[in-house]
């Protein structure tokens, strides 16, 4: 995998969290209190400025009632 691809990889699921998270009409506070990842770290993870960890977003896709395919860019 390119770099490139790994950035547009990582956008994608950054894009996803967001959603996922606006779906279930959360607040980035509310989703930090389930102590999962704290408010700061989801910021930066939304923003694309840190990469988030599989356990992590396992944990997100549970927390917001999503399949982990959901976060994850199908390839062409």
């Amino acid at each position: 995998m390119t770099k490139k691809s790994y950035e547009i990889m990582q956008q994608f699921v950054s894009h996803q969290l967001v959603k996922a998270r606006e779906d279930s009409k959360l607040t980035q506070k509310q989703v930090a209190d389930s102590k999962i990842v704290s408010q700061s770290e989801l910021s930066k993870i939304e923003n694309g400025q840190r990469y988030i960890d599989f356990v992590t977003l396992i944990e997100l896709a549970e927390f917001y009632k999503k399949d982990v395919s959901f976060f994850i860019k199908k390839s062409k």
